[in-house]
C-alpha cells in the first residue's frame, strides 16, 4: 500500500513551477511505456484495489487525498491495464472523486496542474455533459493562470476540447471500441484512419 503523498509526488515529482512539471513529468504521463506501465503496476496495484473497496475512506476528507484518489483511479488503470477493457473500469469511481475535488475549497488548493489532472475523469467520460464541465474547468483555468502558464495551459483546454469534439459527434470514443469489444459505424472506421484520432 502507497500514501498520499507517495502518489502525488510519483506523478507530480517535486518541482513547485507547475510550467516546469509538466515539462519534466511529460514523458511520465503522456509515453507508451510497457516497463512503466509495470513498474505502476507493482507499485500501486494493491493501493489502487484498496480505493475500488472503499478501504480509504479518510483520503476524501483532504484535497491531496481526493487528487490522490483521482490519480489511483483514473489515470494508473490506463497504465496498469493498458489496450483491456479494465483500463476504463474505474471510470465512474474517478469521477465520483472528481466531484469531490471539485468542492470550492477542496479546488482552491489544489495547484493549476493538479486542477488539470482533476478534470482527467470529465474528459474521459462518454457523457457529453461532462466533457462540456471539462472544457469549461479548463477555460476557466487558462484565464487564472499567471501569462507565463497560459501556453501550457492553453494546451490542455485543446486536449478536453478535441475530446468533447469526438463524444459530441459519435457519442463515444471509437478508438475505445476494438479494447471494449464494440462495433465501429462506418463513420467511426473512417474517423480512426484520420491523424490524432486516438488518445
Amino acid at each position: 500500500m502507497e500514501n498520499i503523498l507517495a502518489i502525488t509526488e510519483f506523478w507530480f515529482g517535486d518541482d513547485p513551477d507547475d510550467v516546469a512539471t509538466a515539462r519534466q513529468q511529460g514523458k511520465l504521463w503522456w509515453s507508451k511505456n510497457p516497463d512503466l506501465d509495470l513498474r505502476i503496476r507493482q507499485r500501486f496495484e494493491t493501493t489502487l484495489l484498496a480505493a475500488e473497496k472503499n478501504q480509504l475512506p479518510d483520503w476524501e476528507n483532504t484535497p491531496q487525498g481526493v487528487m490522490a484518489l483521482v490519480l489511483l483511479t483514473d489515470q494508473f488503470p490506463r497504465n496498469m491495464y493498458r489496450k483491456t477493457p479494465r483500463s476504463f473500469a474505474f471510470d465512474t469511481l474517478a469521477r465520483r472523486f472528481c466531484r469531490s475535488g471539485l468542492q470550492p475549497d477542496f479546488y482552491a488548493a489544489l495547484r493549476p496542474i493538479e486542477r488539470t489532472f482533476l478534470h482527467l475523469p470529465l474528459t474521459h467520460s462518454e457523457l457529453l455533459p461532462d466533457q462540456e464541465q471539462a472544457v469549461a474547468l479548463c477555460a476557466a483555468l487558462v484565464e487564472q493562470v499567471a501569462p507565463s502558464q497560459k501556453e501550457c495551459f492553453s494546451g490542455y483546454l485543446s486536449f478536453a476540447i478535441r475530446h468533447r469534439d469526438i463524444i459530441a459527434r459519435f457519442g463515444r470514443f471509437p478508438h475505445r471500441n476494438h479494447i471494449l469489444q464494440r462495433q465501429s459505424t462506418p463513420e467511426e472506421l473512417d474517423f480512426l484512419q484520420q491523424p490524432g484520432s486516438s488518445f
